[in-house]
């Protein structure tokens, strides 16, 4: 919404890149340990995931 598209799309294809093996995303992320953590899986990343999906589109 920005303009910053290339931004925006490497920033997408990282989290992309977090999800686990059959590519779900929890609720958390722990940049130390480098795992997901909290409620898993978690319906609010999958929409915001889904929506950015989509503005990218």
């Amino acid at each position: 919404m920005q303009g910053r598209h290339d931004d925006a799309r490497t920033l997408f294809e990282r989290v992309l890149g977090l999800r686990n093996d059959v590519g779900l995303l929890a609720e958390q992320y722990d940049i130390r340990a480098r795992r997901q953590c909290s409620n898993f899986p978690q319906t609010l990343s999958h929409v915001a995931l889904i929506n950015t999906a989509i503005m990218l589109g």
